[in-house]
């Protein structure tokens, strides 16, 4: 029990210090890390070590995926690929079935952008759909949103599941099939279905919003914008796909997995997407690094935050937390992807941040995986679930919504909260569903 008291100190700890004293979530990790490290009895000599040691772990792995994804990303915004790709699937869908259309949209806009990105973006999308076609901002809002929602939790290379993924050792492939394979359904739940429900909530906008964008001359065609876009998640497909046509000792086989490693990946994707995005729209080279370095300088943080949770999980794996904790749960009729679920989620909770509920929640659980049988791609899908659970007014992404609606703080918690809780709760469920039917990959 002393174990367990310490580990609930030290997250008491690190919610109070983000919280309460506003201290930045980078230097609250490092923080914690070093008290953790003290009251685990790592001698004080050893913490330091530890701590880079976890950090360099966390950020080889991760590094070259998150900035490239940026990059791509960024770029997929200002060139205008995004638009046309919005306006396309609106044109294709129509006023009947605009919500369908508005979750397709941001799934696929989801899928190459981080979601603050993506959210602006978004916005004068929205809002351009409600003045045109006079609906209400809750039936074309939250659909797109929960898309975005969905692929910031469940999908690489956003930065939380290509972390979760490198501390689980997961299949990047295989983790992106089943993340969609959930995805789907708590989006059509969460979006268009619930929309329904509040549909006259959110209807007193004037048209400050409804400004309708110009698509510069030099916008890609839509065909090219979706390649461009979707450009990461093609050749992780085709090079997950193509094995299981051939040996698995074939020269084939050995390319694709080559060809699917992430690092590969986002590297072939950046160079064909400057030049379908870039070079070919008459960008020139050093227009596009601009570009990128804007990418980067937005994500700086993150890749801190994400480093420092690398430095506590290591803190604990090196005191030894993990096998106890292990050995506790054996005894308890609880299974453990619903018990990451659990803890990801009371730490967004407290916390706000889904990014940093889902770290500190592997930090937790990683230690304990080489006593359990799971699915690791699984498991970074539950704390994915659990870490966007109910979020509410320490989550700037409430303020975002708030603010752009116009509504009132219990109108977004009728809303916003409620879209966010629904997309973990069905997560979460299609995750253990999928646990369910696919025992046979529990070991893997």
């Amino acid at each position: 029990m002393v174990l367990f008291l310490t580990l609930f100190l030290v997250v008491v700890a690190l919610i109070l210090l983000i919280t309460l004293l506003k201290v930045n979530p980078f230097i609250s990790f490092l923080i914690i890390a070093i008290i953790a490290g003290l009251a685990l009895g790592i001698p004080f000599s050893k913490i330091s070590a530890a701590i880079q040691k976890g950090m360099g772990d966390m950020m080889a792995s991760i590094l070259i995926v998150i900035c490239l994804g940026a990059m791509i990303g960024k770029l997929v915004a200002e060139s205008g690929a995004a638009k046309t790709i919005s306006d396309c699937i609106i044109q294709l869908f129509g006023r009947n079935y605009v919500q369908w259309g508005m979750v397709l949209t941001g799934f696929i806009i989801g899928i190459p952008l981080f979601y603050n990105i993506g959210f602006v973006l978004v916005i004068p999308i929205i809002f351009s759909l409600v003045y045109q076609y006079k609906i209400s901002p809750m039936l074309v809002g939250l659909p797109i949103l929960a898309s975005l929602s969905a692929a910031h939790a469940f999908l690489p290379p956003h930065p939380s599941p290509v972390a979760l993924i490198a501390v689980f050792e997961a299949n990047m492939g295989r983790t992106l099939f089943l993340g969609i394979l959930c995805a789907i359904p708590s989006i059509i739940i969460a979006g268009p279905l619930f929309s329904k429900t509040i549909k006259n909530v959110g209807n007193n906008n004037d048209e400050t919003f409804y400004k309708q964008e110009v698509i510069s001359s030099q916008s890609p065609s839509v065909i090219i914008s979706f390649v461009a876009a979707l450009m990461p998640v093609g050749i992780i497909s085709v090079a997950n796909i193509l094995p299981f046509f051939f040996s698995k000792e074939s020269e084939l086989a050995n390319f694709c997995a080559a060809i699917g490693d992430p690092t590969i990946v986002m590297i072939l994707s950046l160079i064909i997407s400057s030049y379908l995005l870039g070079t070919r729209l008459g960008k020139s080279i050093p227009e596009l690094m601009g570009i990128y370095e804007k990418a980067i300088k937005e994500i700086v943080m993150i890749l801190l935050i994400i480093g420092s949770s690398g430095a506590l999980k290591e803190v604990l794996i090196q005191s030894g937390a993990g096998d106890q904790i292990a050995v506790f749960f054996e005894h308890l009729n609880i299974h453990p992807l619903l018990l990451a679920w659990i803890i990801a989620a009371t730490i967004r909770v407290c916390l706000g941040s889904a990014t940093v509920a889902g770290l500190t929640t592997a930090g937790i659980v990683a230690p304990m995986m080489q006593h359990i049988q799971v699915d690791p791609s699984l498991m970074v899908l539950a704390i994915g679930a659990g870490s966007i659970m109910f979020s509410h007014v320490n989550d700037s992404g409430f303020w975002l919504f708030k603010e752009y609606f116009r509504l009132s703080i219990k109108d977004t918690f009728r809303t916003w909260t409620l879209m966010e809780s629904l997309l973990s709760v069905v997560g979460i469920i299609c995750v253990m569903t999928l646990d369910y039917i696919l025992p046979s990959y529990s070991l893997q």
